[in-house]
């Protein structure tokens, strides 16, 4: 029946045997190494994207751990400037008392130099009005007594004053 087809059945084994031949030797040498590569390269991919992903979780670590250092070392300025404020206002503090302590001091000096000046001023008020009283006091003597009776007060003045002077 093959050969009223006008098919020889030997040669069709042939070709069947050569095409089977064919297909082992191209499975073997062009298949199998094709699935190999493909393999290789499916895994060189997988590897890549693993690696990636790898990269981008410790980029993703290293951007988390370097926020928290940011926020720290912000935290940590927001302390600092804080407490500069506090030792400035501190020393603020100082300084007022300070000049309020001097300016106190001033004013008491000021005051007992105004006092010590009031006091000479007075002294030198009574100084001049006793000038001034023993002034008059010696025009009206001088009216009334005259020029012997003053020069005998005065000799009796002198006299008085120094024994006085040596007893002492």
């Amino acid at each position: 029946m093959a050969e009223a087809l006008g098919v020889n059945l030997i040669q069709f084994a042939f070709y069947l045997i050569n095409f089977l031949i064919l297909v082992g030797l191209l499975t073997k040498f062009l298949y199998k190494p094709f699935l190999n590569l493909m393999d290789t390269r499916k895994q060189s991919i997988r590897d890549a994207l693993d690696n990636a992903e790898l990269t981008n979780r410790r980029a993703d670590e290293k951007m988390e751990n370097y926020n928290r250092q940011i926020a720290k070392v912000e935290e940590e300025g927001r302390e600092i400037i804080k407490q500069a404020k506090v030792q400035a206002e501190s020393q603020a503090a100082d300084i007022i008392e300070d000049a309020h302590a001097k300016a106190d001091a001033m004013i008491i000096s000021a005051e007992k130099q105004i006092e010590r000046e009031r006091q000479k001023a007075l002294a030198d008020m009574k100084q001049q009005v006793a000038m001034l009283a023993l002034l008059a006091a010696e025009k009206i003597v001088e009216r009334s007594i005259g020029q012997v009776g003053q020069d005998q007060i005065v000799d009796e003045i002198i006299e008085q004053a120094g024994t006085r002077q040596w007893q002492n």
